[in-house]
């Protein structure tokens, strides 16, 4: 129990350093505190679809679900930050905030759910769900990382093509944003 515990621990703070490397790349880039922060937000989202997805399924958290997590992770930000910097973009030639959010929207909906679409199938034969795709053999490996891929890439998708414009639109009303 101890080395698993110790691995869980190891893969906790990966996951911890990833997001604040991310976060301080962000906050560069987009020269903002809050932004990142509203991306970030995202992570969260997608954990409650893992969540699902290993409980309803009856797998238990292990080694390779926290690395799905961090692939997940990585994913979901991806997503937000193509969202947010349409808006951005948006907002810089002009646009209202509410015309930028539905522009954004239109515009990247397609590309947003093109690549949750194509990592869910890619995913599919890890999982060992598909008779003929994918080896029986270390499938005890693949499939929880492949199922908290897959739930939280779904759940979160859906959610952030919704959360994300909404918290665009509250930070924007705040003094404290530097881009209104």
């Amino acid at each position: 129990k101890g080395e698993m515990e110790e691995a869980l621990r190891s893969l906790g703070f990966a996951l911890l350093l990833a997001i604040f490397l991310v976060y301080a790349v962000m906050a560069a880039q987009f020269e903002s505190l809050l932004q990142p922060f509203l991306i970030l937000f995202a992570v969260p989202l997608a954990g409650i679809g893992a969540v699902f997805g290993l409980y309803f399924s009856g797998t238990s958290l292990s080694v390779p679900a926290l690395l799905g997590t961090v692939v997940l992770a990585g994913l979901v930000v991806n997503n937000a930050i193509v969202l947010v910097d349409r808006i951005n973009k948006n907002r810089a030639a002009g646009m209202e905030t509410d015309e930028a959010l539905l522009e954004a929207g239109k515009v990247r909906l397609r590309p947003i759910l093109m690549t949750a679409a194509t990592t869910i199938l890619g995913m599919i034969p890890m999982t060992g769900w598909v008779a003929g795709f994918g080896s029986a053999e270390g499938a005890e490996l693949r499939e929880p990382m492949a199922l908290v891929v897959i739930a939280g890439l779904v759940v979160s998708t859906l959610l952030t093509l919704f959360v994300i414009p909404v918290g665009y639109r509250l930070l924007a009303n705040l003094p404290l944003a530097s881009r209104d």
